[in-house]
């Protein structure tokens, strides 16, 4: 019950709104520096999460309507007058948006709510119709805590997706996700595949059956793969894993037509990732498809029938996408000819692969949002992604590297402030988030904002990091609050002895881990820092590790954070406050539902 109230007060925030685009041509970059105002960096992007339609014909996305987000879809060229906008709900994240056909849309939305003493993640799917701009909530009568999984999507126009979703809160028959067929015009449903014990995760193949489940236990975090050749034969254990020994399930993401095989991921000796082809029945590798070369393959790209990999992602910065559908690789040639210096990004693509969406953008500065048809050669400017800031450069950043203490080389994005000797500079290092994340050669509104007052920035991918391969993300293991903060440091003095730092001007600056680690920075070198900020830092590692928003993977993750330090409470800032010295300036919302405002 308290999932249906909960359910109609998301709702309930989900009212039409009138969209406003923003097209204006940007401004002309001028020769001599003028420091913009604070209020150009707070400016919300254009536009996010931007999908264009099967069809090529509009774009579906977060567009910025007076200084908030909205889920918008508007033609990608022409008369924009029947745009359609829908605020989104208070205290809710849009995680995803994704078309059905031409005139739907769906869209997963996710918030934390009190339940039972307790704060829990709920997750449910809204429709949008582009053409009425009607909203249909899908499976929000369920009493479940999460029902968006959404597994498959037609390719045929019609309106029908197969969604899993939880039935009850409470273990039990009803807990496990049901598979069910759903209108999303009509909000209609019907089961497809009832929930089953242990099975926290279905999968479907390109033609809409049900051809796989994960099942899963949390006690021992082993995960089991079920799998059926077609939708009448029965599951069968095909593999396990131990998830807390970091081993991975043969998942298939794509079904090779014809056949009864499947492309997996495959971890390699090296701690790199491949794609290969396997026999899921018997388990026989077929092929290797894609292995990495200098770069790790960091996921897949399906061409949109779901029956081929076109593409993938790789953790090369210079070459960030590696397309593998011949079309795909001349286009984006093609488009990076327009804009040699700027990272030409293809964000979203109609179902013949020949109109896209195309992000034009360089570090300092947020870049342009175009249309590209190929069937004409036509390259049409949508938007400036920050209409305040438009055309001019900002700072410059670049790549440096340097060794930590123990001799481990670390890579970092520095910023540099425009029209300031580079010597002896106001100084702040920020690190990211997570701890499993980096921070990439590309536009980051903190930075260039710093920037512009004055300071060099230096935004350290620390041991832990992802996207420098297994051994580089393992070394972070154990070394929360050590190693992996004297990497920041160490970071610091080497801008000081590269005499770019003013050693007595330092500041350390960062937001949910990097909060953590500004609070533990001044904690565990206070000489090292004139002040710090934690914008909704972490301060008590052992709340942060015992609230996980109910989730059934809870003894999971709770074990991959105890993995990154052996004493919780012997680095946690909450346990320090007498040692604080420093000044330090906490920022937090009150409506974040990722950290609890309460750290």
């Amino acid at each position: 019950m308290r999932f249906l109230i909960v359910a109609a007060t998301l709702w309930a925030a989900v009212q039409p709104l009138a969209a406003q685009t923003d097209t204006a041509i940007p401004a002309t970059a001028s020769a001599k520096f003028e420091p913009l105002p604070t209020a150009a960096f707070a400016r919300l992007p254009f536009a996010e999460m931007t999908a264009l339609s099967p069809d090529g014909s509009h774009i579906a996305g977060l567009f910025a309507v007076d200084g908030a987000q909205h889920i918008g879809i508007l033609p990608a060229i022409g008369d924009r007058s029947k745009t359609i906008g829908i605020a989104v709900p208070d205290q809710t994240q849009i995680g995803w948006i994704q078309w059905v056909n031409d005139d739907n849309i769906i869209v997963g939305l996710r918030a934390l709510v009190p339940v039972e003493a307790d704060n829990w993640y709920v997750s449910r799917l809204i429709a949008v119709n582009r053409t009425t701009g009607k909203v249909t909530r899908l499976l929000w009568d369920v009493g479940g805590q999460n029902a968006s999984d959404v597994l498959w999507v037609p390719t045929d126009g019609s309106n029908e997706i197969l969604v899993a979703a939880q039935n009850s809160i409470y273990e039990g028959e009803a807990f496990w996700p049901t598979v069910y067929r759903v209108d999303v015009t009509t909000g209609r449903k019907k089961v497809e595949v009832k929930g089953r014990v242990s099975v926290l995760d279905w999968g479907a193949d390109h033609l809409g059956r049900v051809r796989y489940g994960i099942g899963y236990s949390d006690t021992t975090t082993k995960a089991t793969l079920l799998y059926r050749a077609d939708a009448r034969s029965s599951f069968r254990t095909i593999d396990s894993a131990r998830l807390r020994d970091d081993e991975r399930l043969a998942i298939p993401f794509i079904f090779v037509p014809g056949t009864d095989n499947g492309l997996i991921y495959k971890d390699l000796d090296d701690g790199r990732t491949a794609i290969v082809e396997v026999n899921l029945s018997t388990g026989a590798e077929v092929r290797t498809v894609v292995s990495p070369e200098k770069s790790d393959i960091e996921g897949a790209i399906r061409s949109p029938d779901a029956t081929k990999l076109i593409g993938v992602y790789t953790s090369d910065d210079d070459q960030p996408v590696r397309w593998l559908d011949p079309a795909m690789v001349q286009m984006q040639e093609t488009l990076a000819s327009t804009s040699p210096k700027s990272r030409v990004t293809i964000d979203s693509y109609s179902r013949d692969l020949t109109k896209l969406l195309v992000r034009i953008a360089t570090p300092d500065n947020p870049g342009l949002l175009y249309y590209y048809d190929s069937t004409k050669a036509e390259l049409s400017k949508l938007a400036t992604m920050n209409n305040a800031i438009g055309g001019r450069r900002l700072s410059r950043a670049k790549y440096v590297q340097y060794k930590a203490r123990d001799g481990l080389r670390i890579e970092g994005v520095l910023t540099l402030p425009r029209g300031r000797d580079p010597k002896s500079l106001p100084f702040i290092v920020m690190p990211h988030g997570g701890p499993w994340g980096h921070d990439e050669l590309s536009y980051d509104y903190w930075a260039q904002f710093l920037a512009e007052r004055g300071y060099a920035v230096l935004q350290p991918n620390f041991r832990g990091s992802t996207g420098y391969g297994g051994d580089f993300e393992r070394a972070g293991q154990g070394q929360m609050g050590f190693a992996m903060q004297d990497d920041i440091t160490d970071g610091v003095r080497w801008a000081v002895a590269e005499g770019i730092a003013d050693p007595k001007r330092v500041c350390i600056v960062g937001a949910s881990y990097g909060g953590y680690a500004a609070m533990w920075g001044v904690v565990k070198d206070p000489e090292q820092y004139r002040c710090a900020i934690s914008i909704a830092g972490v301060a008590n590692l052992r709340r942060e590790v015992n609230d996980f928003g109910g989730s059934v993977r809870a003894n999971l993750h709770r074990g991959q954070w105890q993995k990154m330090t052996p004493d919780f409470a012997a680095v946690s800032p909450i346990n320090a406050i007498d040692r604080i010295r420093t000044p330090l300036l906490l920022i937090h919302g009150k409506k974040d539902i990722t950290v609890d405002h309460s750290q």
